[in-house]
């Protein structure tokens, strides 16, 4: 599922237009990237919760030449499922 479908079914299940349905889900994408940008966590409970996280500087391997490289740190958004979402998939 994309972006569109998922607006085109947003639209069918709450008897909207389109243009609305396109209109609520980038407000909410931009509330949720704000929220974690401040360093929040967003929790839909029963769906599951947005957290960003400190991922430290690392040495790697570039796999085509094999030398050591180091990696930079950066935060990371992690994703964990809510009860009702894994039961739903289960």
């Amino acid at each position: 599922m994309n972006k569109t479908d998922l607006i085109n079914g947003m639209a069918e299940n709450a008897g909207i237009t389109k243009a609305a349905a396109k209109k609520a889900l980038d407000s909410l994408l931009i509330d949720i990237e704000g929220s974690l940008q401040k360093g929040n966590r967003v929790s839909l409970v029963g769906f599951g919760s947005w957290s960003v996280s400190r991922r430290s500087a690392r040495e790697g391997r570039n796999p085509q030449t094999g030398k050591t490289i180091q990696i930079k740190a950066k935060n990371v958004v992690k994703f964990k499922a809510g009860s009702d979402l894994s039961s739903a998939v289960n």
